[in-house]
């Protein structure tokens, strides 16, 4: 769920989540391969290819590594403006659309390229809500989606909104100021059978809403087992990024 679910029901309860403050040079540098297979896994098999791939430098911010020729942008998430706290150990791959790309994706690079710049999580935080205040950033224009689709992301999420390490495959519709009430939906993070159903997920302001809805239990399982090769290459990379038996929801 952008962001972070669930980020990201997640985004507006991953504010709520703190954890010490760090420098920008703590994010470590991933391999450009890894993270690249990690970035796209966010999408259908079918998409790859014609998408857009941003790898993070924690230096400067998100470049530009892949062009793209259907209008799918995609990056591995690290810093999380909504949460009030940096952390070295957040990684869920996300795509966007071209609608979102241009909205949605902006915002995350922008908190990416602060963070490089020196300003604390909550100096950070505040540039970006003032810029939604002030209309610099706009929700998409048309209706859209961003898929995360990858078979694991580490990032606040239920049933504690601790930060775990999960497989939680998704989609995410655009939907800005939407409620839960108006869809009728009443998610509870504690059980798993709410969460099978469309609901909506606040990430932090209400421009920042999507229409969240999870895969099936099969599909998930599908996802692992095609996945499997770069489900073990990030384990190996980093432990925080092994998937243990718990993590699944």
């Amino acid at each position: 769920m952008k962001r972070f679910l669930l980020m990201p029901l997640l985004a507006g309860s991953l504010a709520c989540t703190s954890a010490p403050a760090r420098a920008a040079t703590d994010l470590e540098t991933m391999p450009a391969g890894l993270e690249t297979r990690f970035a796209l896994s966010a999408l259908p098999p079918g998409l790859r290819d014609g998408a857009a791939v941003y790898l993070l430098d924690p230096a400067t911010g998100y470049r530009l590594a892949k062009k793209g020729n259907n209008g799918q942008e995609c990056l591995v998430q690290r810093t999380v403006w909504e949460l009030g706290d940096f952390r070295d150990d957040i990684y869920f791959p996300l795509c966007y659309d071209a609608a979102g790309a241009s909205t949605y994706l902006k915002v995350i690079r922008d908190a990416a390229a602060l963070r490089a710049e020196g300003l604390d999580a909550a100096a950070l935080k505040a540039v970006i809500t003032r810029r939604w205040q002030d209309k610099t950033y706009a929700v998409p224009s048309r209706p859209g989606l961003s898929y995360m689709l990858g078979p694991i992301m580490r990032t606040a999420g239920p049933p504690d909104m601790a930060v775990h390490t999960m497989a939680m495959p998704h989609l995410m519709f655009y939907a800005p100021h939407a409620r839960n009430e108006d869809i009728g939906a009443a998610p509870d993070l504690t059980d798993p059978e709410t969460l099978r159903y469309p609901f909506v997920d606040r990430q932090g302001i209400g421009e920042q809403s999507y229409f969240i809805q999870m895969m099936g239990e099969s599909e998930k399982a599908g996802i692992l087992a095609a996945e499997a090769g770069l489900v073990k290459d990030l384990c190996e990379y980093r432990k925080v990024l092994c998937l243990g038996a718990h993590t699944t929801y």
